[in-house]
């Protein structure tokens, strides 16, 4: 496993999502890939599944300082005091002592920022939740959420894949020491039918999937959490530490995002 270091945090660069996982299906997913290898976990009080996730971890033999798992508070629900209950409520489903990582999933249109991180910054002071973060800002909402707390923001989640231009927001994370934790990594399955990818991919003997998971993580400061529900789909997606794409291949990925290419090469060093 690889990990992205980032603000006195190391994360695991590969997790696990688990939008729409449920019930039984939920637990037994996260059963297995923590049996297989899996040690980021991410989830949402949106999600409706982190009493069946608590299960799965506290069945594991996976020592508890291994483990990362990362939930996020809904965005009715960032008041201050709201804020607070839902993260304490989330740790108890999750069996928990510590949230490794608290996020606002989306920005607020009615609580001001501040009034949330303040939130946020003393349930660390209080031990129970250990980083925070963002979902789904744009590079002003992150700048003004750093300017809020007293602790720094470890990532924002949004959604990148190969066909989603993120290199403003990449660019304002790098300068800071932020993560960009990649939702939809996989573009719901449209990577698959890369043909760019999939020639890519015959040179490893990986698939168009494997090859954009490694586009992605190879970037600086980028995690990406792949949803799966089977066990092969959840071994090949964590399949990606046995090669490294080159220069000119992540090159060839970028350039499907068209307008910034130029800049995000320079940026990366490629």
């Amino acid at each position: 496993m690889e990990y992205v270091n980032t603000n006195r945090a190391q994360v695991p660069a590969l997790g696990l999502g688990t939008y729409r996982l449920r019930g039984r299906t939920c637990t037994e997913t996260v059963s297995q890939g923590l049996e297989i290898g899996y040690r980021h976990i991410d989830t949402a009080e949106y999600y409706e599944n982190q009493t069946a996730i608590g299960q799965a971890l506290a069945d594991t033999a996976v020592s508890r300082d291994d483990l990362f798992i990362t939930t996020k508070v809904w965005r009715t629900n960032l008041d201050y005091e709201e804020t607070k209950r839902v993260a304490r409520e989330s740790r108890q489903k999750l069996g928990l002592e510590a949230i490794d990582l608290l996020l606002i999933h989306w920005p607020s249109r009615s609580v001001p920022i501040e009034e949330t991180i303040e939130a946020m910054n003393e349930l660390q002071a209080a031990g129970e939740v250990r980083h925070i973060g963002v979902s789904n800002f744009s590079v002003d909402q992150l700048a003004n959420a750093r300017e809020a707390s007293e602790t720094p923001i470890c990532t924002n989640q949004v959604e990148y894949n190969p066909y989603t231009d993120q290199a403003d927001l990449l660019e304002y994370c790098i300068d800071h020491d932020i993560m960009l934790t990649a939702y939809s990594p996989l573009a719901k399955g449209r990577v698959n039918d890369d043909d760019t990818l999939a020639t890519i991919g015959d040179r490893y003997g990986k698939s168009p999937a494997q090859v954009t998971l490694r586009w992605l993580i190879q970037q600086q400061q980028v995690a990406a959490i792949p949803k799966a529900s089977s066990r092969p789909h959840l071994q090949a997606n964590l399949s990606i530490f046995d090669f490294e794409l080159t220069d000119e291949e992540m090159t060839r990925i970028f350039d499907q995002q068209g307008g910034l290419i130029e800049r995000v090469r320079s940026m990366l060093g490629l």
